[in-house]
Order: C-alpha cells, then sequence, then structure tokens
C-alpha cells in the first residue's frame, strides 16, 4: 500500500480527524519519521512509505555543511521524485547561518517541509551547548527560531525538543511558547530529558501538558511509539495532533502501515513471516543499491539492519553473520532464498529497538547552567558543537 502527504493549495481546507495539518502541508496521516543518522536516507524513506502514509523526513544535516554544500550533505538532502513531500532537518547552533541554509533550501526550491532539531543528547555536542542543551540559553534558542522562521517564509518550518537537561533543569515549556511566538509552524516533544538518553519511560504527561500550553499550532509526540496502537492511545491520552516515530521501525518499515490501519480503526496489522521479512530486506538493499548508485556500498549499508529485521525469529548465529558480511545483490537474494518460512513471531518481533542506553549525566560547557542567557565565552565555544550527529 503506498501512502504520503500533498500539499494543500487553501490554508483553510479542512482535513479529516486523523489527518495531520504542518502549515500548508496536510500529511494522509497524523505519522512522521523521525531522523536518524544513517538510517533515514532516501532508501528507507521510500520503503516505508511503499508501507503506509506519513512524512517521511530527512537524516538531520548540519546548517553550515549544507550552506557550504558538502557532497554528502546534498546527498542526503537529495530526495526522489516520489517523495510528494520533501522535508529535511536541520541543525544548527548560529541563527545567522542556520538562516542561510533555511534560505538557501527556500531558493533553491529543495523542501516543502523543515525541522529543526534542538533534541540530541549526544555528549560530544551537549558539551559544546548544542543539541538538547542548547534550548537552556533562551536568547540563543528564540533567536534561531526566529531567525530561521523569516528565512523559511512561506515553508512551514517546525522544530524538535526534549522536556529539558534533567528534571531540575526543565525548558520544554518555555522553549515551546518562544517558538509558537517566532512563528513555528508546529512543535515535537521527545518526551525525555537529556540525562534520559534513550532510556527508560517516555513522559506522556509531558506531551499533554505541552499541548495545554501550546493551542495555535500542532504539538507532535516522540518516545515509546512501538506498534500500531500506540499511536491512537499517544493522542487519546495526550491530546497531540501527531505522533513522531524513531526507532520502531528499525528493522520494521511496515509499523507506518500498522499505524495507519490502527488510526483508521481497522485491526489489520502487517505480521510478517520470515520469508516477508526476507522480501523486505531485498526490497531495501535494491533502493539503497539506487541510492548510493554503488552496489557494493548499498548492501554494506544495510548490514547494520539485519538484526533488527531478525528481531524475534529462528534465525542461527551464523545465518545471521552470513546476512551482515553480504556484498552483492545476489549474494543476499541467496540468503534469503533458504530462509525457513517461519511465521510471524509475536510478542519476540515487538517493542523497542536499537539501544536504549542507560541514563547519565549531561555533559554541558563549564557554568552553562549558571545563567539562562549566553556569555561571550559561550558565544565562541558553542560553534565547535555543529557537528554531523543525529540523534533527538
Amino acid at each position: 500500500m503506498l501512502g504520503g502527504a500533498k500539499l494543500s493549495t487553501e490554508a483553510t481546507a479542512s482535513t479529516a480527524p486523523h489527518h495531520l495539518r504542518i502549515g500548508n502541508i496536510t500529511v494522509d496521516s497524523p505519522v512522521v519519521l523521525a531522523p536518524m543518522a544513517g538510517v533515514t536516507n532516501e532508501a528507507f524513506r521510500r520503503l516505508c512509505r511503499e508501507y503506509g502514509a506519513g512524512l517521511y523526513v530527512t537524516e538531520m544535516v548540519t546548517t553550515r555543511a549544507l550552506v557550504e554544500r558538502h557532497e554528502n550533505t546534498m546527498r542526503l538532502i537529495h530526495h526522489h521524485p516520489s517523495e510528494e513531500i520533501r522535508s529535511i532537518q536541520l541543525y544548527g547552533v548560529d541563527p545567522d547561518i542556520t538562516a542561510a541554509a533555511v534560505a538557501m533550501l527556500v531558493d533553491e526550491d529543495r523542501a516543502d517541509h523543515i525541522d529543526l532539531n534542538f533534541g540530541c543528547p549526544v555528549p560530544k555536542v551537549t558539551r559544546r551547548g548544542g543539541g538538547s542543551a542548547l534550548p537552556w540559553k533562551e536568547d540563543l534558542f528564540e533567536a534561531i527560531c526566529t531567525k530561521a522562521v523569516k528565512a523559511a517564509g512561506d515553508v512551514p518550518l517546525t522544530i524538535k525538543i526534549r522536556k529539558g537537561i534533567n528534571e531540575e533543569h526543565m525548558t520544554f515549556l518555555d522553549a515551546a511558547k518562544a517558538a509558537e511566538q517566532a512563528g513555528v509552524a508546529a512543535i515535537t516533544l521527545h518526551a525525555r530529558t537529556l540525562e534520559q538518553q534513550y532510556s527508560g519511560t517516555a513522559d506522556w504527561d509531558a506531551i499533554a501538558q505541552l499541548k495545554q500550553v501550546i493551542t495555535s499550532i500542532p504539538v507532535l509526540g516522540n518516545g515509546d511509539v512501538f506498534e500500531g496502537e500506540d499511536g491512537p492511545r499517544m493522542l487519546a491520552e495526550t491530546g497531540c495532533d501527531g505522533v513522531v516515530v524513531g526507532r520502531g521501525v528499525l528493522g520494521r518499515p511496515w509499523l507506518f502501515g500498522d499505524l495507519e490501519a490502527a488510526f483508521a480503526g481497522s485491526e489489520r496489522r502487517f505480521r510478517p513471516g520470515l520469508r516477508d521479512v526476507g522480501a523486505a530486506m531485498v526490497r531495501h538493499a535494491e533502493l539503497l543499491v539506487e541510492f548510493f548508485d554503488d552496489e557494493g556500498h548499498g548492501c554494506r549499508d544495510l548490514r547494520k539492519h539485519v538484526a533488527w529485521y531478525f528481531k524475534g525469529y529462528p534465525v542461527g548465529g551464523q545465518l545471521r553473520k552470513a546476512f551482515a558480511l553480504i556484498d552483492t545483490l545476489d549474494e543476499l537474494r541467496t540468503l534469503v532464498d533458504g530462509l525457513d518460512d517461519a511465521p510471524w513471531p509475536g510478542v519476540g518481533a515487538e517493542g523497542p529497538r536499537g539501544r536504549a542506553g542507560s541514563p547519565r549525566r549531561a555533559a554541558l560547557p563549564d557554568g552553562w547552567l549558571a545563567s539562562r542567557r549566553m556569555n561571550d565565552t559561550e558565544r565562541l565555544g558553542i560553534a565547535a558543537a555543529e557537528l554531523d550527529t543525529s540523534g533527538g
């Protein structure tokens, strides 16, 4: 089943109860793919879209690399003609460079939607004041949002944030109010703090709290959407307008079909047997080869997905190792042809995927928490936080 999104030509057009409206964009399902480094490239986005509707966002790219037109960055923002909504996520720490990157995308007609990431918890980013540490500095956060929105013009610009640095230093309500005032088109809240990383349970109550405060634009919830039923449940429990899905789709692109069905009130779910999983892997590899224009590169890129695809299925260690060493499409197809016709394993194939990690103390610049406003030393140091690192 193919699904997707479309541009709405009338700003006042009504939408169905489970559509998502962001600026002049109407998405056929209130589901957004969260950018994940090394995963959500053009090939994976196309694969997910073949299973169900949603808004599919590129891997995160840094604003400086985009303005400087780094070769890999330009590849990452490329969209296939079948992608009806060209959605790009940017990460920046400088208001002027962020605005220049946004202006470049708009002026060169490269994007229909732009998202800014303020949720990255990676220590090498936050110890310089970037990522999910940045909203603590209210003046810098507000300046980035304000200048980016102005540069975006009619292209809807959204943001993604976390709850805060830790339970004692929350930022999400203040940041959301500032972003709403700046004119952003929607706000996504990953309902964990920086120090939680991806561990524990997402705090859906925080999403509900944000939805009560932010009333003029959509609020999207992110965190612990792993099954089709989780999407409608998040909307019901929090009142949010849509869900953002990350780790739940690792090795399971059909989750978008499950979510679409759940929002439609259908009990239909994808329950693939092992042969079906193998077929999805082949399709994924074919799309990767097309994206990289290099069979070896595409097949090697698939290797990281093998454990995710086989989660819960009876695939022995030696066979998994063989899949993780493929170099050609023929090798992959031969291995898939040899798979047993095992049925869907049930709960073993469900639930969290990827590494959740453990809570850890936030890595921050010296004295970062002393003030909600930037000082001159901090302004000099934060430029080093603009690294090609994803997460949120």
